[in-house]
């Protein structure tokens, strides 16, 4: 289930998800100009999902490395495996 605020964690919680993608975790290519949650807020609904949280967005292993590792399950990207 994608997460990208409160009103996705209660609709993990209503359908009781298996996974959430919590996104975008950071500033992203696909989205210009669209704001990241940046760590904090990204751990704030992480903490507050039933099941486990992965990120998604701006992902790179140094991102991946700035979010907090008891809330994070893994992440996902596009950008970062795309090379140049």
């Amino acid at each position: 289930l994608a997460v990208h605020g409160r009103a996705g964690v209660a609709r993990a919680r209503r359908l009781g998800a298996d996974v959430a993608l919590v996104s975008p975790a950071f500033p992203t290519a696909s989205h210009p100009g669209a704001p990241g949650l940046g760590p904090n807020r990204w751990a704030a609904l992480a903490r507050a999902l039933p099941c486990p949280a992965v990120a998604l967005g701006g992902m790179t292993p140094r991102a991946a490395r700035r979010l907090p590792a008891a809330w994070l399950a893994g992440w996902a990207a596009i950008g970062a495996w795309a090379g140049d």
